[in-house]
């Protein structure tokens, strides 16, 4: 039988245990991954694999003894409760003996789980095996964007669940930037972040745990602001806009490098030894970065960007109807203009 896109979504929440078999394909073979290890999760519980429940057959394997499929669906288990006999990329040579293993199959065998981490043609032998098949199911994954709820699985199963609109929207820009693994990552490293923490997740807390190449776009343009290159900053603004990156999200990120250059500026000893107090520490270039930034802009004109991107924050949370992307970037080419007269 097969799923489509909606239906899947649902059988993964909720596979059917009393399935014969299920075939997940598609060529991301991370976003493969998860979802059989989600389903094999889903269909044993805890503690599978160290009572023996769930076998797995790498396709290898299985072409060397074709007895093993049969045999695993086939062999009553010490331990009672639901079993899985998993054979890992599979090819369409392996479709007469999985064929098998399918045809015999009765209730109380153990399910057969196959992936397949390729795209499968229509006319692919094994796609057909489990389409056809009355008691099996057949899913391709494929390269388009996760749904609302793909999303809203991953956070809930991290334990994320209490988010403020602002941070929802970026989280839906990250699901879509990266990996499926590595948005499951990001979500799992959020919800340590947020451990013990009563509030909502805010756009700083997705900022905190972003990857660095999802920051990268922002602090260039962030920097161009504070170098004054001002010529810079439309197209950077534009590209980011275009990534689906909230200008709040970027107004909280260019007001919190401003107050850490102030809190570099403001110290006794000078901005050197101010960006050396920072915590987290800060080395290399971007600490000698910072230093040139803090000690050009000084501490009064610091303080009045600072108050400049408060203002467009607070506008920007605001119900006014004002174009958002165009209210930050003209404050940004501000900033930039002030820095370029100190050069």
């Amino acid at each position: 039988m097969k799923l489509s896109a909606r239906d899947a979504t649902a059988y993964f929440a909720k596979p059917d245990p009393d399935a014969a078999g299920l075939l997940i394909f598609g060529a991301d073979a991370m976003r493969v991954a998860i979802r059989r290890q989600d389903v094999i999760g889903r269909l044993l519980g805890p503690g599978a694999e160290e009572e023996m429940r769930l076998t797995r057959i790498p396709a290898g394997d299985l072409r060397g003894d074709k007895a093993l499929l049969l045999d695993a669906v086939k062999a009553v288990g010490f331990f009672p409760g639901p079993r899985v006999a998993f054979v890992e990329d599979a090819a369409d040579g392996l479709a007469p003996v999985i064929g098998e293993a399918l045809k015999d199959w009765q209730p109380g065998d153990a399910q057969i789980i196959v992936t397949a981490p390729r795209s499968l043609p229509a006319k692919s032998a094994l796609r057909k095996l489990f389409e056809t098949h009355k008691r099996a199911y057949a899913i391709g994954l494929y390269d388009d964007p996760p749904s609302r709820a793909e999303i809203e699985e991953t956070l809930a199963k991290a334990g994320v669940t209490r988010i403020d609109r602002d941070a929802s929207g970026q989280l839906t820009l990250l699901a879509n930037q990266l990996d499926p693994g590595d948005f499951r990552q990001t979500v799992e490293k959020l919800s340590l972040y947020k451990l013990g923490d009563p509030a909502p997740v805010g756009v700083e807390d997705v900022a905190a745990c972003a990857p660095a190449t999802i920051e990268a776009g922002m602090d260039d343009i962030i920097h161009a602001a504070a170098e004054g290159e001002v010529a810079r900053i439309g197209a950077l603004m534009q590209k980011l806009t275009g990534q689906g990156v909230a200008p709040v999200t970027l107004a909280i990120m260019a007001l919190r490098h401003f107050r850490t250059l102030h809190a570099a500026a403001i110290h006794p000893n000078g901005p050197s030894a101010g960006v050396g107090a920072l915590r987290p520490p800060v080395y290399g270039p971007r600490r000698d970065r910072l230093v040139r930034q803090a000690g050009r802009w000084g501490a009064q004109r610091l303080e009045q960007a600072i108050q400049a991107l408060v203002e467009a924050d607070l506008t920007l949370r605001s119900s006014q109807q004002a174009p958002q992307a165009a209210l930050l970037e003209r404050v940004l080419i501000r900033l930039a203009t002030v820095a370029d007269r100190m050069r």
